[in-house]
């Protein structure tokens, strides 16, 4: 196997078909039809079947691509470290919505301005998704938040706190004060889709407290969320940090905090043994960023 055929093999899998796959690797398409057809001549065995329009992967398929996403991993990492240890090529970096919204702008531009080099690529997604992403090496890092338990990492992922978010109730404003679960007046959580660490953390709160949502109203975006919750649809939790980026319209809702999810660490997360020069600049901005606030956060606390 060579690396040319199973990048062309990844680029059709990734872009769902051979013009797709054909366009985002500048080849015809007769070209890349003929590539995969020596891949599998080459294995023995066929790597795809046509289900009306669309090509789905075989059993062999499914079991050739985790190899073929390693093998172009690696050879992308080896390529960077003969070359020299500055940053260069691409890096492929899963966010949180919230994350990519309130933390990483300014250092994004900051690392972009220092390592021009690198082509950064920026999804957002559920922390459940970025994890399955990144485990597929369908990324290369993402920032996503704690697991609520210990040991939901997979263990081939490596990972380094750079950023702590204090979580808040939302409620329509006039809402009682609430100190535990049984305060709230309102019977809907509005939330992201399952595999929202967040929505994780309050759902475990309410089990805490010996209660559950009656309805789970989800949405995709905070700002869909903080219109619901102002309207009266429900209540809600977000990083104290979103509130700032919002609309006036956020003065209508009431904000609590939670005192046992005031402090969720947000991970910068990558697999195991393969840290790129790329990689390595963006954790050190990171972490960097991490000490400096820390120091600020020491510096304003009051005295005793």
């Amino acid at each position: 196997m060579d690396l040319a055929a199973l990048t062309v093999f990844r680029a059709v899998v990734r872009e769902n078909g051979v013009t797709r796959a054909a366009m985002k690797l500048n080849r015809v398409q007769s070209n890349v039809t003929t590539r995969v057809k020596q891949l599998e001549a080459e294995l023995g065995t066929p790597l795809f079947v046509r289900d009306g329009r669309r090509l789905v992967l075989t059993p062999a398929g499914e079991t050739l691509l985790p190899y073929a996403e390693r093998l172009l991993a690696l050879a992308d990492e080896a390529r960077q470290a003969l070359v020299d240890d500055k940053p260069r090529g691409r890096l492929s970096l899963g966010t949180m919505e919230s994350t990519a919204a309130t933390r990483l702008p300014g250092l994004l531009a900051t690392y972009h301005q220092r390592w021009p080099d690198v082509a950064l690529e920026l999804t957002t997604a559920t922390t459940g998704c970025l994890h399955e992403r990144l485990v597929k090496f369908e990324i290369d890092a993402a920032l996503m938040a704690r697991p609520p338990e210990p040991g939901m990492l997979d263990e081939s992922l490596d990972s380094v706190p750079v950023f702590q978010e204090s979580l808040v109730m939302l409620t329509p404003r006039g809402h009682r004060p609430i100190r535990q679960a049984s305060d709230i007046a309102l019977s809907t959580l509005v939330a992201f889709e399952r595999g929202c660490s967040y929505r994780e953390y309050i759902e475990r709160w309410y089990a805490g407290h010996g209660i559950r949502p009656a309805r789970v109203l989800e949405l995709g975006s905070y700002h869909a969320i903080v219109a619901c919750v102002a309207a009266g649809a429900g209540v809600a939790v977000a990083p104290r940090s979103v509130l700032e980026l919002l609309p006036r319209g956020a003065d209508d809702v009431a904000v609590h905090a939670l005192d046992e999810l005031d402090a969720i660490d947000t991970l910068l997360v990558w697999r195991r043994g393969q840290c790129s020069a790329a990689l390595k600049a963006l954790r050190e901005l990171l972490l960097a960023a991490r000490s400096s606030a820390a120091a600020i956060k020491a510096e304003r606390a009051p005295t005793r």
